[in-house]
């Protein structure tokens, strides 16, 4: 009497959404996106890559601050505004769910970040 033996194998395969991405995040908000100091992080199950950009204005003085960091989805695609630092911001949050997707910037951010890294100084005179 032979006795066969079947070997199953079961495969999980879990979606995508699931996986934990990498994403970056400013160790602060910053008012250039050259000053964002980006470091990779792993997000919890569920979140996406988030890119915050916030305007805020005092007289002709405008301030623009950058944000990144990991973001549940409600988080995504919304616009309001938020007190920080004496100025009520504007934000617009945009999201992305691929791994380390939140690090681009435009090339015209980028010349204006240097624009108020000059004006830095004059900022801080005025919030004080």
């Amino acid at each position: 009497m032979f006795i066969k033996y079947q070997t199953i194998l079961f495969v999980t395969v879990l979606p995508a959404t699931l996986a934990c991405l990498h994403c970056y995040t400013c160790v602060f908000p910053s008012i250039s996106p050259l000053d964002c100091f980006k470091f990779p992080q792993e997000c919890p199950a569920g979140q996406r890559c988030l890119s915050s950009t916030a305007m805020g204005r005092r007289g002709a003085l405008q301030v623009t601050m950058y944000e990144k960091s990991c973001a549940v989805p409600s988080q995504c695609g919304v616009s309001g505004q938020k007190y920080a630092s004496g100025l009520y911001f504007n934000y617009t949050n945009v999201c992305c769910d691929t791994d380390l997707c939140n690090a681009a910037e435009s090339t015209a951010a980028l010349s204006w970040g240097r624009v108020a890294l000059c004006l830095l100084p004059a900022l801080s005179l005025l919030l004080a």
